[in-house]
């Protein structure tokens, strides 16, 4: 069997310059598919990419292609930093269904009090989970960081969703469905910082084009954290407002008083429908390898890479999702 080509796998299969490449990119990172992939099949796949780094042979590939499926694969259970394997339901493969339950249930069961607060601390839960798993690097994070960023965040949505709920009570039906969006909105600007702050407080790594680290930039921390807030906000708009219109339209025609039963199930459906597309294309907004202007960094850092590397005009980062 001839020898496979050899291509550069720690980069995406796809032009990441273009908001196309990032979105097949993404839509191969997050394909929720990959959750039920067995620790067997996770082990093979991350064994093949280690081989295959290492310039071995890999018997078990024919093709490219499967080199590049295993790597897929790889990258949807294992940090593309650390190389841990990540909780199952952190992972960005478990985005789609899992917030298709999570956001279903928020839209349907908005007027009441004690369920906007269980589904509001069932979604700040989840989020916690997935902004740990996803921050950028080795960035250790405190048991007391952890409970003080978990509480700010779901203490920040609840009291959204509750002053909304209160504010619209006698507004049109379709405006009191979008305060859950509002709530995700300003949980997602409170979670993900506070969850990533010692990125804000001890910087990122900086690398070059080969990947050797330049440097550590706090202002590129708060560059990639702004990033992923705006992405997860875009990610949850698409279904968190055109579940509402359908459902208003559904209401208006009498759809709910005939199949009364249907309501959570439709908007659970329909959101996992939207989120199967808005994860992904979400994502791609933004590179994971992000790019940042050596001139355009905080002076001691900026000053310190162009005494050491003066050629250099652009290095990147992992900005995390």
């Amino acid at each position: 069997m001839a020898p496979l080509p050899r291509v550069d796998i720690d980069k995406p299969k796809f032009d990441q310059s273009n908001y196309v490449g990032r979105a097949k990119h993404f839509f191969l990172v997050t394909n929720p598919l990959n959750i039920f992939a067995t620790n067997a099949q996770l082990e093979r796949a991350r064994q093949i990419v280690l081989k295959y780094r290492a310039g071995k042979d890999v018997p078990e590939c024919a093709t490219i292609e499967d080199i590049w499926k295993a790597k897929y694969l790889y990258d949807s259970a294992f940090h593309p930093e650390t190389g841990e394997k990540q909780l199952i339901i952190g992972r960005m493969s478990a985005q789609m269904p899992m917030n298709m339950l999570i956001t279903g249930c928020m839209m349907t069961f908005y007027k009441s009090t004690p369920a906007v607060v269980f589904w509001q601390w069932v979604n700040q839960t989840f989020n916690a989970i997935v902004n740990y798993t996803n921050r950028s690097g080795t960035s250790p994070i405190s048991n007391q960081q952890l409970i003080t960023s978990y509480c700010l965040a779901t203490g920040g949505a609840l009291g959204t969703a509750l002053t909304l709920n209160h504010m619209v009570k006698n507004m049109n039906p379709l405006v009191g469905r979008l305060v859950p969006l509002a709530a995700v909105a300003s949980a997602n600007c409170i979670n993900i910082p506070c969850m990533r702050m010692q990125e804000l407080r001890n910087g990122v790594v900086l690398v070059d084009e080969k990947n050797n680290e330049v440097g550590i930039s706090t202002k590129a921390a708060f560059v990639g954290i702004s990033a992923v807030v705006a992405s997860r906000i875009f990610m949850a708009m698409p279904g968190m407002t055109l579940t509402p219109l359908l459902v208003n339209t559904l209401e208006k025609r009498g759809f709910f008083k005939k199949y009364p039963r249907a309501n959570a199930p439709l908007q659970t459906l329909f959101c996992g429908f939207v989120l199967l597309f808005a994860t992904p294309l979400g994502c791609a907004f933004f590179s994971q390898r992000a790019a940042i202007k050596v001139d355009s960094l905080e002076p001691g850092v900026r000053e310190d890479i162009k005494k050491k590397r003066p050629e250099l005009g652009t290095v990147w980062y992992n900005k995390g999702l």
